[in-house]
């Protein structure tokens, strides 16, 4: 743990000095100690636990040289001396600042250079604000996107790039959109889409490439469409299918 580490040094590597701190007077009152609770420290935590006990303080250091006392003084500061922030080289600053500003000041973090900013700003933002961020260059991006907006607005992302979201939106579409995904080029997609669709629409995927997909439409396919899937190329895909004609199941010896 960083209280265990025996030195008090500042973020350019100097020896901390409280004698001639400006807040000499607080290690008095107890709501400093060295090594344990310091703005001037090069350790996060201890930086942090200042804060916590010293909040009136923060607005002095939102343009402190080093960013990790500008990114935790902005978890304390008032709101109004935030928005510079926003412009802030440090995307740990940025973000600690948007976090606590009206949303009409953060929108332009929409845009923000860093994908850790912009994954993080979705959060903050409703559904129709996070409309231009579908388009996003960093897959994740969108997809944190996908797993968080209304699934009325994912018929957007349908052609997503990338499979990874085009799965999430296959788990969260309204129905009516699914057979559009039906024929995606990834079979982990259709395999959503097959556990999901209505069995009277299975027909679609009857015969896809993939045995997964066609396991699934075996085991929820109308008993009147799955002859053909009784004699698949796959075992386990003709095991499920004559087991639901039959009732009983056959000792399938492997693949193919």
């Amino acid at each position: 743990m960083m209280d265990d580490i025996d030195e008090a040094c500042d973020w350019q590597g100097r020896d901390i000095d409280c004698g001639g701190c400006d807040h000499r007077l607080l290690l008095k009152q107890g709501l400093c100690r060295l090594k344990h609770a310091c703005v001037h420290d090069r350790y996060a935590r201890r930086i942090d636990r200042f804060f916590n006990w010293n909040p009136h303080l923060a607005n002095g250091y939102v343009g402190h040289p080093h960013f990790e006392v500008r990114a935790i003084a902005a978890k304390h500061a008032s709101p109004f001396v935030l928005p510079p922030l926003l412009d802030d080289p440090e995307e740990t600053v940025r973000w600690n600042a948007a976090r606590r500003l009206p949303k009409r000041l953060i929108l332009r973090l929409r845009t923000d250079p860093h994908r850790e900013v912009r994954i993080r700003i979705v959060s903050l933002l409703d559904d129709a604000e996070l409309i231009p961020m579908m388009a996003d260059s960093d897959y994740y991006v969108r997809l944190v996107i996908a797993r968080r907006v209304a699934p009325p607005l994912l018929a957007r992302l349908v052609d997503d790039p990338e499979p990874e979201v085009r799965r999430v939106v296959a788990q969260r579409i309204p129905a009516n959109w699914l057979l559009r995904m039906g024929e995606d080029k990834d079979a982990a997609v259709r395999l959503d889409v097959a556990r999901r669709l209505a069995p009277d629409l299975l027909n679609r995927l009857r015969a896809d490439p993939d045995w997964r997909v066609r396991y699934e439409v075996a085991a929820r396919i109308a008993l009147s469409d799955l002859a053909d899937l009784a004699q698949d190329a796959d075992a386990l895909v003709q095991d499920m299918a004559r087991t639901r004609l039959t009732g009983t199941p056959l000792q399938s010896t492997g693949r193919p």
